[in-house]
């Protein structure tokens, strides 16, 4: 088969981005034609992207233009199809660069939506207010008036989500959710899904046997719905009655000053590593010391693929119970969920697991055989293949 993905962003942005680049190249080896379409934006440089074609894209004060009505988009992905003559497109993120200017070029040929978060229902991206509560309002003027945008791009998104309720039922033949609680979420607010596929993650060997010192990982972005400051009080806490116990903090962001600053705060900063960007190699070497990896996330994730990652490696898990996070973490056998905000529950599942190791290997063995089951990328690009085959056989 001849398919097109399309993204917003072609460089390693995300687990998003990251998880793009995996499927290209396993469609590749099954023989496909695949190629990758995203806007130019955001890259440091233009080795950085690994897009095979690329648009017009921007991440400075006139994104909230081009996220709304992006013709230059709209008009290479045009010449694009027609140089190429895709059977089936594939569209994953697509309103923070590309807009639904893309959806009008798309009627004619079979189309698909994979639904990785919550932008086609929040300006955000994360139907999380401002204050760090969830929100579960339909997405309108509301947004503005909670302060989420301002008034003046909140006039332009407007624009935006009337285009795309306007032409998506022409132009997405398929509505593909990466998770339940995704889908959940878009149905309330009048989205239809067609089905769920979770995410894929590449098989790896499992890490070698625990040794000491017990050590917990985190490994993603250093903003405040990640929920980082409260996994460091919580470290904090277990810390107390485990002396060798130790966190490694693997991710960049705005919150990192702040992070270093409240480790010092809570004494714990000579237990406490955290190592900035690491590059893939660096990450599972790094990674696969763990007793246990955290994900604290603090807003509805719609899947978590650093969980399905730490579980293929055979790492326990430690997660907020929202969400997708939920879906993966099967309590008290892959690992533990907690409350969401919870420094309290966390710090008890932390103490818990680093206190023995038996039990973490337990746990870092169910979760293995989970992920295998569940969330191995062979079965992931499997669904896909089919639904593709389904889209071309009925267009």
């Amino acid at each position: 088969m001849k398919i097109l993905l399309i993204n917003d962003y072609g460089y390693p942005a995300g687990g998003t981005e990251i998880k793009l680049r995996h499927f290209r190249q396993a469609l590749r080896e099954r023989g496909h034609e695949v190629r990758l379409f995203t806007s130019n934006a955001g890259a440091a440089s233009p080795e950085d992207i690994f897009a095979d074609h690329t648009c017009p894209g921007s991440n400075s004060s006139i994104r909230i233009l081009t996220q709304t009505f992006n013709p230059a988009a709209a008009f290479s992905l045009w010449r694009l199809l027609r140089a190429f003559q895709p059977d089936v497109v594939h569209v994953h993120m697509f309103l923070t660069q590309l807009s639904p200017a893309i959806l009008r070029v798309l009627r004619n040929v079979p189309t698909l939506h994979a639904v990785t978060w919550y932008r086609c229902i929040c300006p955000l991206g994360t139907k999380r207010l401002p204050d760090g509560t969830l929100c579960t309002l339909p997405q309108g003027r509301i947004c503005a008036q909670n302060g989420c945008i301002s008034r003046k791009d909140g006039v332009l998104l407007t624009l935006q989500r009337r285009l795309l309720n306007a032409w998506k039922a022409k132009a997405f033949d398929q509505v593909v959710a990466v998770s339940e609680a995704v889908r959940q979420r878009l149905l309330a607010e009048g989205h239809g899904v067609d089905q769920v596929i979770p995410n894929g993650v590449p098989v790896v060997p499992p890490r070698p046997p625990l040794s000491n010192p017990p050590l917990a990982l985190y490994c993603g972005r250093l903003v405040p719905e990640k929920g980082v400051d409260i996994l460091l009080r919580a470290f904090a806490r277990a810390a107390r009655k485990i002396p060798d116990a130790r966190l490694l903090i693997a991710g960049e962001g705005p919150r990192a000053d702040d992070l270093r600053k409240l480790a010092v705060d809570l004494g714990i900063s000579e237990r406490v590593e955290m190592t900035g960007h690491l590059d893939v190699n660096a990450l599972a070497h790094r990674a696969e010391t763990a007793w246990v990896q955290i994900v604290p996330s603090q807003w509805e994730e719609p899947f978590g693929l650093v969980a399905a990652e730490a579980m293929m490696r055979g790492t326990a898990v430690i997660a907020t119970r929202y969400a997708g996070l939920a879906e993966q973490v099967v309590h008290g056998e892959t690992g533990l969920l907690t409350p969401p905000g919870d420094a309290d529950a966390m710090a008890d599942a932390i103490q818990r697991i680093l206190s023995d190791r038996e039990w973490a290997e337990t746990l870092g063995k169910a979760a293995r055989e989970r992920a295998l089951a569940e969330y191995a990328l062979d079965k992931f690009v499997d669904q896909f293949e089919t639904l593709y085959q389904q889209l071309i056989h009925h267009a």
